[in-house]
């Protein structure tokens, strides 16, 4: 099957995997035919969603009855078998519906990847946003095979620890950030089924419900976590604008406040995980995205 893979999609998997993203991409083309073949739906290819995510490639597709669908192909490192647990065990609920699956593909529901919440005023793009994110908040199914909060961030630290060695400037924030983590995990006590990597650009429109999610990094933990990320959403316009950090603190009380999270718990998991993103992104040469992120976990 002929095609070109988003250039989002090559350079973020490069990042993340090195050498063996190119062979991954290379046979790009033959996976591709086995995963239309291996959902049990004939389905036609309309086009590549462009620019796409940075860890799958996402084709809109139409099965044989006519409705529109969406055809996700991920390599083995970004876990679509967690994500496929995840959407199964949410069924619908908040997020996008699993309609059948295929090795390392998953075929979902269509909905419309350029309507995002990011094309909402701030205001009401938070509001439909803790609105969706309540929803998949749930018991974790029996015998799961999800990581821990814990779990996850304890493989991120070294790598922050390492950066601020490299960077003596950076020491003092990242040593906020780790002591920040280290008082969260050693106090937590929620074990929900959480999105991982919920935001804005991750809430699209859909016909079954006004919004639903997409893109989940799956894992257990609690609620806190899992809004951290949705803080510094538009980060670039906070950064630009003269309350920016007035903005921010506000945000971390009035989500807090709206799905009863404790603020301090919010605040500490939004500061970890601004510097790690910030120094990763830093280390794969990403800087305006990492200078940013960095000096919104300043504010904080």
């Amino acid at each position: 099957m002929g095609f070109e893979p988003p250039q989002r999609l090559v350079r973020a998997l490069g990042e993340s995997y090195g050498d063996s993203a190119a062979d991954w991409l290379a046979r790009l083309p033959a996976l591709t035919e086995e995963a239309l073949a291996s959902t049990g739906e004939q389905l036609t290819v309309d086009r590549v969603a462009a620019p796409g995510g940075r860890s799958s490639l996402v084709l809109l597709v139409t099965c044989s009855d006519g409705t529109p669908a969406a055809l996700k192909i991920a390599p083995s490192g970004a876990a679509p078998e967690l994500e496929q647990a995840a959407l199964a065990h949410w069924n619908g609920w908040g997020a996008v519906r699993l309609v059948a699956t295929g090795p390392g593909a998953l075929l979902l529901e269509r909905l419309h990847p350029e309507v995002s919440l990011r094309s909402l005023p701030e205001a009401k793009a938070l509001l439909e946003a803790a609105g969706t994110v309540r929803r998949l908040w749930v018991e974790p199914p029996a015998g799961h095979g999800f990581e821990t909060v814990t779990e996850r961030t304890a493989r991120r630290t070294e790598p922050m620890r390492a950066f601020a060695a490299a960077d003596p400037g950076l020491e003092p924030l990242v040593s906020a950030a780790l002591a920040a983590r280290a008082e969260l995990v050693a106090g937590s006590c929620e074990l929900l089924l959480l999105h991982g990597n919920f935001r804005q650009s991750k809430v699209l429109a859909g016909e079954r419900a006004p919004w639903l999610t997409v893109g989940p990094e799956p894992l257990v933990g609690e609620r806190a976590y899992d809004l951290a990320r949705l803080v510094r959403d538009r980060v670039e316009d906070l950064i630009a604008s003269p309350g920016g950090a007035v903005t921010a603190r506000r945000r971390i009380k009035k989500l807090a406040d709206s799905l009863d999270v404790d603020r301090e718990r919010l605040h500490g998991w939004t500061l970890f995980r601004a510097v790690e993103s910030g120094t990763r992104a830093l280390a794969v040469g990403r800087r305006q995205e990492g200078e940013l992120t960095l000096e919104f976990a300043s504010w904080l």
